[in-house]
Formats: structure tokens, C-alpha cells, sequence
């Protein structure tokens, strides 16, 4: 018979594989990122959580927590959180109320409380602020 035979040529298949090297060359420098942005949405995430049980703590009873553990203790959070930065439990900073003459006695007999906590990562993120500074 004669006629031609099904397939790719040469040309069709080097052309083929030329418009997978770029949009690879395209898409690789926008993934190198992706774990870096991954674990700094986990760390704003985890601190937003951490700040509202603190404030709910305060809500409902009057004083702010004394530790992190309290937190736990007494049910507001499950366990402290894995600082995804860091890779441990133990880096967040804590922030405590200024101490003043205005405490309650109940607020003196539970010592300085804690009304913010920050990541104790070194680095700086993505966005260029640091991330103690979140």
C-alpha cells in the first residue's frame, strides 16, 4: 500500500520536549518557595490561635495566664504548638503585663501573665520582617 506511517516525527517530538523545558524552567523558581511559605502561614496560624486563647483566657477569668502550660492545663488549647520555624515546643517568647500597684489580689497571688507570645526564630521571612517581630 505504501502510504505514510502513523506517528511523531523527530521535529514534532524536540519541539514537544523544548515547551516542557521552559514551563518547567518556569514553574521551579516559584516552588523553591512553597515549604518556605507553607511553614510561614503555619507560624501566623499557630500565633493567632495562641493570641485568642490567651484573650479568652482573660475573658473568662479575669487575669492573664501565667505560662503557656496553664493554657493547656486548663483547656484551652490541646498541646502547645510546634513553632514551624524553629521545629520545637519550647522557642516561643512570651510577652508579660507590665507589672503596676493596680492588680487584683487575685491577679498578685498568680504572678506576672502573659499577654502576647512571638516565635523565637532567628530568620527573617519572606517579606523581609523578622519572625519574632509576627
Amino acid at each position: 500500500m505504501g502510504g505514510r506511517e502513523k506517528g511523531f516525527t523527530l521535529i514534532e517530538l524536540i519541539v514537544v520536549v523544548a515547551i516542557i523545558g521552559i514551563l518547567a524552567t518556569i514553574a521551579v523558581p516559584a516552588m523553591r518557595n512553597a515549604p518556605i511559605r507553607a511553614k510561614e502561614a503555619a507560624l501566623k496560624a499557630d500565633l493567632y490561635t495562641l493570641r485568642s486563647c490567651i484573650d479568652q483566657f482573660h475573658g473568662d477569668r479575669g487575669r492573664w495566664p501565667t505560662s503557656l502550660e496553664e493554657l493547656v492545663s486548663l483547656g484551652y488549647l490541646r498541646k502547645i504548638p510546634v513553632d514551624p520555624i524553629t521545629g520545637s515546643a519550647d522557642t516561643w517568647v512570651v510577652v508579660y503585663a507590665e507589672v503596676s500597684g493596680e492588680e487584683t489580689e487575685k491577679e498578685q497571688e498568680a504572678g506576672p501573665g502573659i499577654i502576647d507570645v512571638h516565635s523565637g526564630a532567628e530568620g527573617i521571612a519572606l517579606d523581609g520582617t523578622r519572625y519574632a517581630d509576627w
